[in-house]
């Protein structure tokens, strides 16, 4: 009970602190026709294009077996990716639609002084995510209900964002990323992992992978720069993007 009110009362303050700085695109900014495009849908996509992309359907709760399948262990070595991601003891890590938890409870462990925002659009999972987190006695997770066009957290509190197997489903992927861009300190980075869409041999329906080019494209139009491209995964890329340091500081920490 006692957790569920402090998850609540976090929940509620980044929802204000995030209504406040406004972390949805405004509508002077560029207009929905101007980013998008529409037409007939594909079997597995919902006919609106961003940068010539098909957007996929999001799977839902009830796909939540799905995320925490046995296989993923061999196929997508959660563990060997969260070691990549290099974290210190103290970052801020948010995990994008962080489904039934899956990486955030690989994550938390490694920032102990600091924290895991679990961000997902659907409640269920979120409950998912704060029941499991107070039996494992987690308390540097924390549930943050994100809307389709904000992941609704605080301007320069982030230092590293995940999004695995998740962005290609985004409704509204420039706001989402806009929103994202704002929330990380500045030289704060995304890590974007998604199934190789160069390889046809990848077993996975064509909208759920992207070309390594074609993500590239979409983070560099809302501000991210390039790092590195990890490549040791099975099926996927490991993609690590930056926002600018708007200063001096190096991620090792000036004066």
């Amino acid at each position: 009970m006692l957790r569920s009110l402090l998850s609540a009362a976090l929940l509620l303050t980044f929802s204000a602190a995030c209504h406040a700085q406004s972390t949805d695109i405004p509508s002077s900014d560029i207009a929905d026709g101007e980013i998008y495009s529409y037409g007939p849908a594909s079997r597995d996509g919902i006919g609106k294009f961003y940068m010539g992309r098909e957007i996929s359907h999001v799977m839902g709760y009830r796909g939540m077996e799905w995320l925490e399948r046995p296989e993923r262990e061999i196929s997508e070595m959660p563990e060997q990716v969260v070691a990549a991601l290099d974290l210190r003891p103290d970052d801020v890590v948010a995990d994008i639609g962080a489904g039934s938890g899956y990486f955030t409870f690989r994550i938390s462990p490694r920032v102990p002084d600091g924290r895991v925002l679990a961000v997902d659009v659907q409640p269920e999972m979120l409950a998912v995510i704060e029941e499991r987190a107070e039996e494992l006695g987690m308390s540097n997770v924390v549930p943050v209900a994100g809307t389709e066009t904000s992941p609704n957290l605080p301007e320069s509190s982030v230092d590293l964002a995940l999004m695995v197997d998740a962005y290609h489903e985004f409704s509204y992927p420039h706001e989402m990323m806009k929103g994202l861009v704002r929330a990380l300190k500045p030289g704060g980075r995304v890590a974007l992992v998604e199934y190789r869409g160069e390889d046809p041999t990848v077993p996975i329906k064509e909208l759920h992978k992207m070309t390594q080019a074609q993500a590239r494209r979409e983070m560099g139009v809302v501000g991210l720069s390039w790092r590195e491209t990890l490549d040791f995964l099975p099926r996927q890329h490991l993609m690590i993007f930056e926002k600018s340091k708007e200063s001096s500081a190096s991620r090792q920490g000036a004066p």
